[in-house]
């Protein structure tokens, strides 16, 4: 499965946001990358360039490629709503991304490992396609013979985020996908009308 394995602290520096998750080096340089670092006098972004940049960064911020994203925003476009939000939502409903959010892995890259290397179960059923999309309802669990494993165990013992749309079950270890978030619930720092505006021209 192709995924970014780049440099992550650099393309942080380029969006001047800790989108991987905390990030020491980033808070050291918290500009973007360049010889001349903070100090240089940099070109006003054009329109598109701001468009651009902030489809760039929900890509880099979900761990989603290109051909992905484009399908996403083209179904959330058919869809009932407001694109750029249900955009968000069909992204939150990935299964790797729920993964992250209920705590089973410390980022979504471990959490698309997780779920590649057959550790996950959706409605008791593994699942190892990390582009699922989950709907409401659904029961997103650790497999029996995997919930002794340590990443996951360090992983839940460090967990301390909940989300309204999630609900956490501790002594199963499995999380229920309530229903899709509504914008103001979604955290990442993103500008989804951008992005609409870009595949609009």
């Amino acid at each position: 499965m192709a995924r970014y394995t780049g440099p992550r602290t650099k393309i942080a520096r380029k969006f001047g946001d800790a989108i991987f998750g905390a990030d020491k080096s980033f808070e050291r340089k918290n500009y973007p990358p360049g010889f001349h670092g903070a100090n240089k006098k940099r070109r006003k972004t054009s329109e598109y360039g701001l468009q651009l940049k902030e489809k760039q960064k929900a890509k880099y911020t979900y761990g989603v490629l290109e051909k992905q994203f484009a399908n996403m925003f083209d179904k959330a476009s058919r869809s009932k709503g407001v694109t750029g939000e249900v955009l968000l939502q069909l992204l939150e409903s990935r299964l790797d991304n729920v993964v992250y959010r209920l705590g089973i892995a410390p980022s979504r890259a471990a959490a698309r490992q997780l779920v590649s290397h057959r550790h996950i179960t959706v409605n008791g059923n593994v699942v190892n396609v990390p582009s699922y999309t989950l709907r409401t309802g659904d029961l997103v669990g650790v497999r029996e013979k995997s919930k002794a494993l340590e990443a996951i165990t360090e992983s839940l013992e460090s967990r301390h985020s909940s989300y309204s749309w999630l609900e956490w079950d501790g002594s199963q270890m499995a999380g229920k996908f309530m229903n899709c978030p509504e914008r103001e619930e979604i955290p990442e720092n993103i500008k989804e009308q951008l992005i609409v505006e870009l595949y609009s021209k």
